[in-house]
Formats: C-alpha cells, structure tokens, sequence
C-alpha cells in the first residue's frame, strides 16, 4: 500500500491499542467535531466468506465515536461506552477504503450520545449509535 492508496486529510491513527494492532494501518482524520477513523480493506479484516467482519466494523465504529466524544470536548475528559448498537445494511471487500464518520449528538456533564455511518467507497454498509459514559481523567 502507498499512501496515494489513502485520501487527503488522513493521517495514521496516533491512539492504538491491543485490539486493533493486528488491524493497522489505520488512519484518522480529525475536524472539530469528530474523528473519522479510516483503512484499506484487506485480509485480516474479514471473514470466512472474505466480507469485512462485522466485529471490525463494531470495533471501530465504537472507537470513532468514543474519540469523537473526547475531540469535541478538547480530550480533557475521558469516555467509556455503555452502550453501542449496530445496524449493518450492506457489505465491503477488499481492497475498499473504508471510513467511519461519527457525530456527536450531545455531551453532558455524565453521559455522550454519538452516532456514525460506515462507508465503503462511501457507499453506507453501516449504521450505529452509542452512549458514553463521562471518566473523569485521573493526575
């Protein structure tokens, strides 16, 4: 992969974790609203019918949203789901850049609502919303 294979404005996730190590290179775009979480589609995200797990899709929809609930609240707190529910309405394969586009519906003083649609090739394959709940940041 080059980086002509990624569009503009994305650049590599800075926030990892265990969970999607094995699922890098993964791209972030930020804006003052959201963080869209972006990747090329490839083997290791799918299933045993060679369609984008739907776990990946869980796993990152929930992420984007998430950061997005921190951007918008300038990353001075912390936010942990209680929440997430999914609609997938259609599939992806590989070699497809896939995007995740949250917004944030409201924060409050405990709880973010968020919501996000899944684009492969922006062509919608998902559709999920969450609630998160405030963590204060510890030190």
């Amino acid at each position: 992969m080059t980086d002509t294979d990624i569009p503009d404005g994305f650049e590599p996730l800075s926030r990892k974790s265990p969970l999607t190590e094995p699922w890098e290179p993964l791209y972030a775009k930020k804006t003052d609203k959201a963080v869209i979480i972006g990747l090329r589609l490839a083997r290791p995200h799918t299933n045993g019918r060679g369609l984008i797990h739907g776990g990946l899709i869980t796993a990152l929809a929930d992420n984007a949203m998430g950061y997005s609930c921190a951007q918008v609240t300038n990353w001075t707190i912390s936010f942990v789901t209680v929440s997430l529910a999914i609609d997938f309405v259609g599939s992806a394969e590989i070699g497809q850049w896939c995007s995740i586009e949250s917004d944030v519906i409201k924060t409050g003083k405990t709880i973010c609502f968020a919501q996000c649609l899944v684009k492969a090739d922006d062509a919608v394959i998902a559709r999920a919303s969450g609630t998160f709940r405030v963590v204060p940041k510890k030190g």
